[in-house]
């Protein structure tokens, strides 16, 4: 699965410290989120998106 995190992030100047922060997780898991190494629940799922203030399928890509 792809993602945008990392786009979103710089785009509202988040380090992947701050985000895993803010979504209740270690920043590893934001780094294998960016890679496409790990999917995410539909909870972390969820939570990244109100962060941002997107729906899921803005920032999730499922193929």
């Amino acid at each position: 699965m792809q993602n945008r995190i990392k786009e979103l992030r710089a785009r509202d100047n988040l380090t992947q410290a701050k985000l895993a922060q803010l979504v209740g997780v270690r920043r590893e898991t934001i780094v294998f989120l960016e890679k496409g190494k790990y999917n995410p629940s539909l909870g972390l799922a969820h939570s990244i998106a109100k962060i941002f203030k997107l729906a899921i399928e803005e920032i999730f890509i499922f193929e």
